[in-house]
C-alpha cells in the first residue's frame, strides 16, 4: 500500500515568512528614495510659490501700488476693485505666513513713509520700496532654504535666509537658482 500524498492547497509559514521579509527588503531600500522624491517635490513648490509671489509684487507695484510693493501676502491676496481676483492665488494670498508643500511661505515689506495708498487697501505709507519672501523647510531635516527679493533671483542656502536676504540686492550667503 501506498502513503497517500498531499495536495499542496495553500501556503506553508516558512514561505509566508519570506514573502513578508522580501517586502520589508524592499521596502527599506525604497522608503528613501520615496522621502527624498517627496522632498524635492516640495522644493519645487516653495520655488514655484516664491516666483509667483516675485511676479505678483510685480504686477502689483505697476498696477497698483504705484510703484512700490504689498507688505504682506494677504494684501497680495486682496483683489483690486473691478476685479474679483488677487494679485496672487487664493492658496497663497490668505494668511502672511502660509505652508505649502511641506515648505513655510513668508513675505515682507518696510513700509516706506512717503508710499501713497494703494488700490487695494493699502493704507498711506504702508507699501515698500522693496520686499523679500522666503520658503523655510517645515521639517529640519531637509536643509533646502529658499529666498527672493524684489531682484527677482530665487536664492537657496543651507540655513534661513529669511534674517540675512536683503529686500533688494544680494544676500551675503546662499547661491543663485539658475
Amino acid at each position: 500500500m501506498r502513503a497517500p500524498t498531499r495536495k499542496p492547497n495553500g501556503f506553508a509559514l516558512i514561505d509566508l515568512i519570506f514573502v513578508i521579509g522580501m517586502i520589508g527588503v524592499l521596502s527599506a531600500i525604497a522608503f528613501p528614495r520615496l522621502m527624498l522624491a517627496k522632498h524635492s517635490a516640495g522644493a519645487a513648490s516653495a520655488i514655484g510659490s516664491l516666483r509667483a509671489i516675485s511676479s505678483a509684487q510685480l504686477t502689483f507695484a505697476l498696477t497698483c501700488g504705484a510703484g512700490f510693493y504689498a507688505p504682506n501676502l494677504t494684501t497680495l491676496g486682496t483683489p483690486p476693485p473691478a476685479s474679483v481676483v488677487g494679485f496672487i492665488s487664493p492658496t497663497l494670498g490668505t494668511a502672511d505666513t502660509v505652508t505649502r508643500g511641506n515648505f513655510i511661505i513668508t513675505m515682507q515689506a518696510t513700509p516706506f513713509p512717503g508710499a501713497p495708498a494703494s488700490c487695494n487697501g493699502v493704507a498711506f505709507g504702508g507699501a515698500g520700496q522693496a520686499f523679500k519672501a522666503a520658503a523655510d523647510p517645515a521639517y529640519p531635516p531637509f536643509r533646502r532654504y529658499f529666498a527672493v527679493n524684489a531682484n527677482a533671483q530665487i536664492w537657496e542656502h543651507t540655513a534661513s535666509l529669511l534674517a540675512v536676504m536683503p529686500e533688494a540686492g544680494e544676500p551675503p550667503v546662499g547661491f543663485v537658482l539658475r
